[in-house]
């Protein structure tokens, strides 16, 4: 029997090439090899979304859109809509009472996250506390492996510690989860365009899977080099260079890179030249994702042809009631099958 795989992302817009390198190649991947589910959390992202949830609801088509272009089959892998599991919320409030705020609070990933928003003199409580409902997530699909990057081990420590005070406290009901962080930190944290620590949609610094060939020329030519590699015979630095950082992922030549390196670094070669060749190798990844991703959103039978699928195949997810004396009983829930084209638009998710 294969292990299960959970990994998803919060529909807050469009994926990115930062997505894409991250963790969209790998999940094509895991879908042969594990029984992998993909996680639209969309409750997770009302957390700091609150006041815009119709840019959530708009987003859930867009991330869906995203995972089908890159390949992601639903035959293989089952897409689910977080708000669609009332179970997960249930869990949530449950694994709630097995931690504490300061702890919450104590959470790295939390901490950062919470001066990244400018959270820190009023911390939304659902906000405060989405690594419980991550936890919720987790348990809720009885994963073995969640995908991460080294910034977010923090999450799966808090997990496994909620996981085992459970089990301790009302029998061995879920297992513990193991983190699978890439062997390469090269494309697992692909920095922003401007130079930044990490691409993203907030930041405004980012190429989307979506992007138009004159799009990705337009931002390719505004990323960030050596400042004060002003003309073309001067030595430049590589280092901190994201043009070098983005061709040492995407472009397969690598004889070819070290040498533009070298060349870059003693002098002769202009930044232009470089991001020319970076464009187009960027251009050749995202051309066929783009045309599908476009095929997808304009014809309404195909889309509903794949979407079908979504959200659907929930057996093996658990219900969870708690009985009188604390213990749990288990029903497993019957396959269902949702077009998400249609809980995309359902007013009732979304007051």
């Amino acid at each position: 029997m294969k292990k299960r795989i959970l990994t998803g992302d919060r529909p807050t817009g469009p994926l990115h090439l930062g997505h894409y390198a991250g963790s969209l190649k790998a999940r094509v991947e895991f879908q042969d090899e594990y029984d992998e589910y993909v996680l639209i959390a969309d409750v997770q992202a009302l957390t700091d979304n609150f006041e815009h949830p119709e840019k959530v609801r708009k987003n859930v088509m867009e991330v869906a859109l995203d995972y089908l272009s890159v390949g992601i089959d639903p035959k293989k892998a089952t897409i689910v809509l977080q708000s669609l599991i009332p179970e997960i919320a249930e869990l949530t409030v449950y694994f709630l009472n097995l931690t504490t705020i300061s702890r919450l609070q104590q959470n790295p990933t939390v901490k950062s996250e919470i001066k990244e928003k400018g959270f820190e003199k009023s911390v939304p409580a659902g906000f405060l506390m989405y690594p419980v409902s991550q936890a919720a997530d987790i348990a809720a699909f009885g994963a073995h492996f969640v995908p991460v990057g080294e910034d977010q081990l923090p999450m799966i420590e808090q997990t496994n510690e909620i996981v085992e005070k459970f089990n301790r406290l009302y029998g061995p009901i879920f297992n513990k989860v193991e983190a699978m962080v890439p062997k390469s930190k090269t494309g697992a944290r692909l920095p922003g365009l401007d130079g930044k620590a990490k691409m993203s949609k907030s930041l405004n610094n980012a190429i989307y899977l979506s992007d138009s060939k004159e799009e990705i020329e337009k931002k390719v030519m505004q990323m960030y080099t050596d400042p004060e590699h002003i003309h073309v015979e001067q030595p430049g630095k590589v280092k901190g260079n994201v043009v070098f950082t983005y061709l040492d992922v995407f472009d397969k030549d690598k004889k070819e890179v070290k040498k533009l390196k070298t060349q870059y670094e003693q002098g002769g070669l202009g930044d232009v030249v470089i991001k020319k060749r970076l464009a187009e190798i960027l251009n050749d990844i995202i051309a066929p994702i783009r045309e599908r991703r476009e095929n997808l959103a304009k014809n309404p039978y195909e889309r509903k042809l794949h979407t079908k699928h979504l959200t659907g195949k929930l057996s093996g997810l658990y219900s969870f009631r708690i009985t009188r004396d604390y213990r749990v009983v288990f029903q497993f829930l019957s396959p269902n099958e949702i077009r998400l084209v249609e809980v995309a638009h359902r007013k009732d998710i979304y007051k």
